[in-house]
Order: structure tokens, then C-alpha cells, then sequence
């Protein structure tokens, strides 16, 4: 097959001049390309997961604001119907944040993609898959190029359909699923690229990155989450090639990107076996950290390592948000993360170079202080045990997949986390451990909170803690969405709530059925401003007066 003009000339367009007009419009095919931005989604699309390529998930619309917000109503509500339960879960919750391109948004669960008219939430087509085995606990969506859409399934298959149709154009296998690879997360389009992680703990195998070609699916580049062989950069943090080879490090979230520097950010998983590191002694890299790479070549620019030697599933796949600040008279090309190992980083995010390191949560002591480089230091005496080794992070991390928010208005970072203790427990004690080899339990003292962070110091400006305390019937909830009406959207025990971001009040709130699971977005559509939600198999949408 030909390759399209467009692509041809993205080639030789560097990200920026892309970005800003090289290309030529994409519209009458689907998606302009002009709509992919560092910051600032288009008033009238969401055209990637988190609505930009910054990941900051706020939003320039104030239609709705702290004046009338308290006027917004159910508009129309989509309910995933004519299924049969899935496997192991029962009914499909929507963790996908839906793509609104054209007045077309297009949500996903695990096997299926939806086409809903987004302003009157009917309908237009819808695809079906049949996996062979793969982790149905959660899908977060599709990438779109031109009028092309990108899908993983559960099982390791890479999909492109027509965007107008629903029509599959072709499939590609990127990953095992009997080697307990599993793909969830959502394609993420940079330039000719569309970049896809993987994630699988359970037979301890390494992670990766790829990009494919847009056309064909072909792959263009894979970047290993560990060093190739023993004498690489990075490999003296690992015992041996075994140790390497089995390390883990998956990339199941979307990353970010900045199209000046041209590097995109990924955050990677766990190293394995994932509570047993006594067969994997060193930092392990470069699994649990933040790198940095040439979107063109794969190539690692920089990286940070938020967890080294993690022996607790503290994955680091957080979203790494990108943002722009003046620091001590300096403006700053910054990154800031909130990692599931309960430390808040900000990193220079040309050079990695760390500002802040700050626990956000408790005290995170399963590390006795920070290296040169702003890294934790673990501690060996919080490492599991057979006995059980307590430690001031909730048993499933200070944070998980919910994507956070960052708002220019206020400065602030915005974190759905937990709170509390756990007992990490070690069961595999030979030399050369498998599988997990260990555990984690209990959920002692626990919070379940909202948290705005001073990105120049990291200190806690404000929380709000939810009522249920992340146990059952409340807790936070969902994603969050910041916008220039003065609003902060998440989810908040059983309801949507619409938070003060400078002061963490709640100004509104609505029960939507069930708790919030996806992240919310928003986008205007003929002159108003929808807010987007969803909750278990029911994606709402909200606008003033409902009408």
C-alpha cells in the first residue's frame, strides 16, 4: 500500500512545525491534526485521552462556572446494553475517557468500541471482539488519526477501524497473551507514531513501548523497559542476564508529550517478581521510573527512577504531567507525577533534573531518604517478610490509574489518592523466586482523598477526605478535570462533585447512578458546554438546565 502524502510529509516536519501547521488539514477525514497540542484542547473535541498531549486535563471552557454550576443537569445518559457479563467481572464499567472528535464520541470497555452521537447520546455503531484470554478489568480507550481509530484489545491484538463505519481495516499481534501480556491501555498519536504499552506481571516477563505505523501497523520501534544484555547502561543495576531478561517494567497508561523538545514521557511498571527481590538484587532499571524518549527512534533521552528495587507492585505508570512555570524568576519546562509509591516528583523535564521529592500521603518510609539524583533510597528492613513488614502506603499504592489534573490557574496538582498502612508478606524465600513470591494485606487506618499539591515545594494545600474512607460505599473516585470556570470535577463516594480548586470546597454535586470510574472531560457542541462522565455501564451527559 502507497503511503498518503500526509504521512510523507510528517516525516519531514519536525513535531513543532507539525503541530502548528505543517500538515495539511485532517478534518474532512476525521481528526485535524491541528487539534494535537501540548496544551489547550480544542473547545469543540477531546482528541486524545487526556484531551492534550500535556496530560493536565484542564480545560480553557467557562460556560459553566462556580456561578451556575449548580445549574447543571443530566443532558442524555448512554447505557451499555446487549451484552453478556465478562468474563470474571461481571457487568462492563467504562474506565475509558471517550474521544469526542466531529460531534462523535467514541468510549470503550474490554472487546467493544462505541460510536454515541455527542449531543444526543444515540448510538451510531459499535465493534465487538472476541478475545482469547486477556485482562478484562479495564480498557482506557482509543487513539484517532486522520479518520482512523486505534484499539487494543485484552489479548494482545492492535486494531484499526474506520472511524465513520466501524469497519475493522486491519489487526496486528503485538503482544502474547499466554505469556500473560495484556494491552488496556489508549493509543497515543505522535506525529507518524502511534505509540502502545503493555502490561503482565504474573510469568515475569519485561516490559516495552512500540510505535507502529498509522497505515499499517507495522512496527517502527520497540524500546525494552530493561537493558538488552549485561554490559548496557543500566544493567549493572541487575545481578545477571536471568534477572534482566524476567524484570518486568510494564507501560500499560498513556504517556505525554512535548513537540518542542520532541520527547515523549512514559511512566514504567513494577519490576518482578513483584514482592520476592532477592533473586534481582540492585535498582533494577529501568523499571518504576519516568523516561524520556525520542518519539522516532526510541531512543531513552533521560530517565528517573521513582522506586528503585520495588519489591511492593508500586507501579510508576502515573501520568507524568507536563506544564510550564516560572521557578525563582526562571521559566521552566516542568514534569510532575504522583507515584502509586506515595512520593511527588517535579522534574526538569528537558534533563530529568529533580526539584521536588516529597511524600504526599504519610511519610512513605519504606525509604530512609533520597540520592543525589532526588531518588528514594528503599529501606531493606521495610522489604516484605515472612512474618510481614508495615509500611505507610495503602496496600494498593498512594495512587493507581485515575488520571490526575494540573490547573495554570491555581498552580496546583490535583491527586485522587490513598491513605493508610499495609503488611507486605514475603512467601517465595529461594534464592531465584517466581510469579509474585509475596503479598500485600490490610487497609489500616485508611483515607480515601483529594489532594492539591504546590508544585514548587510539594507541600499539601489543601484535602478534601471523602466520606466512605475508600472502603465500601464511598471514597474518591474516577479522574479528575480542571477547566477555567474555577472548577474541579472528579468523583466523590456515590456522585459527581464540582470542587473550589483554589480552596477544596464543594460547590455542586449529583448521584449519577454509581461511583465515577472513568476520567471526566468536557467539550462545547453547538454553542454549550457538556461535561462527560462515566459511571459503570452508563456514560452521562451533563450541560445547564439539561437542555
Amino acid at each position: 500500500m502507497k503511503r498518503p502524502f500526509i504521512l510523507h510529509l510528517a516525516l519531514f516536519c519536525s513535531a513543532a512545525v507539525a503541530l502548528s501547521g505543517c500538515l495539511p488539514s485532517l478534518a474532512a477525514q476525521g481528526l485535524d491534526s491541528k487539534a494535537l497540542t501540548l496544551f489547550h484542547p480544542p473547545a469543540d473535541a477531546w482528541p486524545t485521552y487526556n484531551g492534550d498531549y500535556s496530560g493536565r486535563r484542564f480545560s480553557d471552557l467557562k460556560q459553566v462556572d462556580q456561578k451556575n454550576v449548580d445549574q447543571l443537569k443530566v443532558k442524555w445518559k448512554y447505557k451499555i446494553t446487549g451484552l453478556a457479563p465478562l468474563r470474571g467481572i461481571g457487568n462492563p464499567v467504562i474506565k475509558s475517557t471517550p474521544l469526542m472528535v466531529n460531534g462523535v464520541l467514541y468510549l470503550t470497555i474490554p472487546d467493544h468500541i462505541f460510536a454515541v452521537d455527542a449531543k444526543t447520546g444515540v448510538e451510531k455503531w459499535r465493534f465487538d471482539f472476541q478475545d482469547e484470554g486477556g485482562h478484562l478489568l479495564g480498557q482506557r480507550g482509543v487513539g484517532m488519526y486522520g479518520r482512523w481509530i486505534y484499539f487494543l484489545t485484552p489479548d494482545g491484538w492492535f486494531l484499526s477501524l474506520d472511524a465513520e463505519t466501524g469497519k475493522e481495516r486491519w489487526r496486528k499481534k503485538v503482544a502474547d497473551e499466554k505469556l500473560q501480556y495484556f494491552t488496556t491501555m489508549a493509543a497515543v498519536i505522535v506525529k507518524n507514531h502511534v505509540l502502545i504499552g503493555v502490561g503482565g506481571d504474573a510469568m515475569d516477563v519485561r516490559g516495552y513501548l512500540e510505535a507502529r505505523d498509522p497505515e499499517t501497523g507495522e512496527l517502527q520501534w520497540r524500546w525494552w523497559s530493561e537493558p538488552q544484555k549485561m554490559g548496557d547502561p543500566g544493567s549493572e543495576t541487575w545481578p545477571n542476564q536471568q534477572a534482566m531478561d524476567h524484570g518486568g517494567g510494564m507501560t500499560w497508561l498513556p504517556g505525554t508529550y512535548d513537540p518542542e523538545l520532541n520527547l515523549i514521557y512514559w511512566g514504567t511498571g513494577n519490576t518482578n517478581p513483584v514482592f520476592a527481590g532477592q533473586g534481582r538484587k540492585g535498582a533494577n532499571l529501568y523499571t518504576d521510573s519516568i523516561v524520556a524518549l525520542n518519539p522516532d527512534t526510541g531512543k531513552m533521552v533521560w530517565y528517573f527512577q521513582a522506586s528503585p528495587h520495588d519489591t511492593h507492585d508500586w507501579d510508576n505508570v502515573e501520568t507524568p504531567i507536563l506544564f510550564d512555570k516560572t521557578i525563582d524568576g526562571k521559566p521552566r519546562k516542568l514534569l510532575a507525577q504522583a507515584g502509586r509509591c506515595g512520593y511527588f516528583f517535579v522534574l526538569d523535564r528537558k534533563t530529568g533534573k529533580n526539584l521536588v521529592s516529597k511524600p504526599f500521603t504519610k511519610t512513605a518510609n519504606w525509604a530512609k531518604g533520597l540520592d543525589e539524583r532526588g531518588q528514594p533510597i528503599p529501606d531493606p528492613g521495610k522489604e516484605p517478610s515472612v512474618d510481614g513488614s508495615m509500611v505507610d502506603i495503602a496496600s494498593n499504592g498512594a495512587t493507581n490509574w485515575p488520571p490526575p489534573s494540573y490547573s495554570p490557574l491555581t498552580g496546583l496538582f490535583y491527586v485522587n489518592a490513598t491513605e493508610g498502612y499495609s503488611v507486605a508478606y514475603l512467601y517465595d524465600t529461594s534464592s531465584e523466586p517466581q510469579g509474585y513470591g509475596g503479598g500485600s494485606s490490610g487497609h489500616f487506618d485508611p483515607a480515601s482523598s483529594l489532594i492539591a499539591l504546590d508544585v514548587r515545594d510539594g507541600s499539601v494545600r489543601w484535602k478534601h477526605v471523602a466520606k466512605g474512607q475508600g472502603g465500601e460505599g464511598g471514597g474518591m473516585s474516577g479522574g479528575i478535570l480542571t477547566t477555567a470556570g474555577d472548577l474541579l470535577f472528579t468523583g466523590d463516594s456515590d456522585r459527581l462533585a464540582a470542587f473550589d480548586p483554589a480552596n477544596g470546597k464543594i460547590v455542586w454535586s449529583e448521584k449519577l447512578g454509581g461511583h465515577i470510574s472513568n476520567g471526566p472531560s468536557t467539550w462545547m457542541l453547538d454553542g454549550k458546554q457538556y461535561v462527560i462522565a462515566g459511571a459503570g455501564d452508563t456514560m452521562y451527559a451533563l450541560t445547564l438546565d439539561g437542555n
